[in-house]
């Protein structure tokens, strides 16, 4: 599994609609393919969403 199939896992629902709408015109305007810029767009959302999760354990753990 490569960083564009790791990278649009991320994509469901919502997100994927967001990358499908974004890719298009950015990739025109860089030199990333349109698969490339869903992939960092799933990151993003990966990313964020590891940040809010431990964020959660965090908070869990403090307030034992």
């Amino acid at each position: 599994m490569d960083e564009v199939e790791i990278g649009k896992s991320g994509l469901k629902g919502w997100r994927a609609t967001v990358a499908d709408a974004v890719a298009p015109p950015v990739a025109k305007r860089s030199p990333l393919r349109e698969d490339q810029i869903r992939a960092l767009i799933g990151m993003t959302f990966l990313a964020l969403s590891i940040v809010y999760v431990v964020g959660a354990i965090r908070d869990i753990v403090a307030n034992r």
